[in-house]
């Protein structure tokens, strides 16, 4: 079993601390919903985590089965075993889907090992067909001129060939229609299980209705501040976020 942990994080940009004492435990096999108002630093710990060189971390630490992440770069960690599904994926103008996956699986082997090209078409078709990608998608360059949903949907088939220990998904529900969100929410549903944890970044509790998580976390001025199971998402939905505010003013 693998584990993620953030013990006491903190993290800023330029001068400003976003994320302030941030601790959480992440095991494999389970999945944790991070929701909370615009502003409150969730992004930012997905992107800090992740080794964006523009999140500085200036107190804490970051430990994937025991041992710091923080002076990886962002290509080792992924390598490691962390994987980040952004709120609004780039695009790659000039790099097919095939090329850019085939290549992140090449960087995944050992020096010396070599992708077998036979194996590696057979199991990304099986994969694009999950999620109901047209297989002409493999030619197109990596989400250029693609959809908001055909762009998530490439996030996650990303995540399913790269079967990481963890995947930080950044909102993704944003921008999808229901039928997109049913799709995507199918296919991490099915790569779901006792190899990958998942931590959830949401706004919304409509994502949670597809993808149930174990635990939630609210999280307020860049500290997770309630924690409770899907009933908690339940709640946030109908009084919104207010209730939480009157709660820390008067604790």
């Amino acid at each position: 079993m693998s584990s993620l942990e953030i013990k006491h994080l903190h993290v800023a940009i330029g001068e400003k601390e976003i994320v302030k004492d941030f601790s959480l435990t992440l095991q494999s096999g389970e999945v944790h919903a991070i929701m909370g108002p615009n502003g409150t630093g969730k992004s930012t710990l997905s992107k800090a985590i992740a080794g964006h060189p523009s999140y500085r971390i200036t107190q804490g630490d970051v430990l994937l089965d025991g041992h710091s992440i923080l002076a990886m770069e962002p290509d080792e960690r992924a390598r490691a075993g962390i994987f980040l599904a952004f709120q609004y994926p780039s695009e790659i103008p000039g790099v097919s889907i095939a090329n850019f996956l085939r290549a992140a699986q090449q960087a995944r082997l050992g020096e010396g090992e070599e992708l077998d090209a036979t194996a590696y078409y057979k199991r990304l078709y099986s994969k694009m067909d999950l999620l109901k990608i047209d297989r002409k998608f493999t030619s197109r360059s990596v989400n250029e001129g693609f959809s908001g949903g055909e762009k998530k949907r490439c996030e996650i088939l990303q995540m399913a060939m790269l079967e990481p220990k963890f995947a930080l998904m950044d909102e993704t529900d944003s921008g999808l229609d229901i039928d997109a969100l049913r799709i995507v929410a199918e296919g991490v549903n099915h790569m779901r299980g006792p190899n990958l944890g998942v931590l959830l970044i949401t706004h919304y509790q409509r994502l949670l209705d597809y993808i149930v998580p174990d635990y939630v976390h609210v999280m307020w001025d860049g500290r997770i501040v309630k924690s409770g199971d899907k009933s908690l998402a339940l709640e946030l939905e109908a009084k919104g976020y207010d209730w939480v505010k009157k709660e820390l003013a008067t604790a």
